[in-house]
């Protein structure tokens, strides 16, 4: 979610800190991991908002992209791909970020952001179209027709 390891760092202790102070309000038997994923997302909004947004993108993406880290091309993909993710909704930049960079399932990302899968699905389609189109170089509103 962010680009600064500190950053990471430090949101995920917070996440800890706050999910220990809260464990009273996890319910035993539901899904542990989605509940932390909420906390830490909902963190990240709060510090989103007192500063500018920042997505990353690790070096897992550079592997995807098929291309040794640091080079050129990986820096310029990376940096487009960046751009794109920026102007996303946020409601779709969530759903691509955690289901295609932190891998997680549909069910979990429904229960993170507290949508139905069907939700989660059509954003997610959306999101990657809107990315595709914007690699491109095209609008996503210029092809709102297909």
């Amino acid at each position: 979610m962010v680009r600064d390891a500190t950053l990471a760092d430090d949101l995920v202790q917070e996440c800890l800190e706050r999910a220990l102070s809260r464990l009273h309000l996890w319910r035993p038997g539901t899904n542990l991991r989605a509940w932390l994923f909420t906390i830490l997302r909902n963190l990240h909004i709060n510090g989103v908002r007192r500063r500018q947004p920042v997505v990353d993108i690790d070096a897992e993406a550079q592997a995807a992209i098929g291309a040794a880290p640091g080079s050129q091309f990986v820096r310029m993909e990376l940096r487009d791909l960046r751009r794109a993710l920026a102007l996303l909704p946020n409601e779709q930049r969530e759903v691509v970020l955690l289901i295609g960079l932190e891998g997680i399932s549909y069910n979990e990302a429904a229960d993170i952001l507290g949508i139905s899968i069907g939700t989660v699905k059509s954003r997610l389609s959306r999101g990657r179209r809107a990315l595709r189109l914007l690699m491109e170089g095209e609008s996503p509103s210029d092809d709102a027709d297909a």
